[in-house]
């Protein structure tokens, strides 16, 4: 095997170190948009007098957002959009943070 350069080692751990922003922003969009699709279904599944009332409150950040089927995948959509802007800012923020001055 070849003998890196100490310039060559310096990019080749910057690679290694860098964060996939789209993957992050994917991952995070993923986990937030299911876990609200996942509670707004389970609460239509139970049923009841007052389905979901504190769930419900999403409404007023996320307009046209209900406790029912349809609610739940707008709620995904939105949910995704945000945790996907959220995941993106993390990894842009970690990867500047992290590289090199030079």
């Amino acid at each position: 095997m070849a003998q890196l350069t100490p310039q060559e080692e310096i990019a080749v751990r910057r690679e290694m170190l860098r964060l996939n922003s789209k993957a992050w922003g994917v991952a995070t969009g993923l986990l937030g948009g299911l876990a609200l699709f996942i509670a707004t279904i389970v609460l239509v599944i139970k049923g009841g007098e007052n389905v979901g009332q504190h769930l419900g409150l999403l409404s007023v950040y996320l307009p046209g957002y209900s406790v029912t089927v349809f609610g739940a995948f707008l709620g995904f959509v939105y949910v995704f959009v945000f945790g996907y802007a959220i995941g993106r800012l993390i990894g842009w923020v970690y990867n500047s943070a992290s590289a090199p001055k030079s």
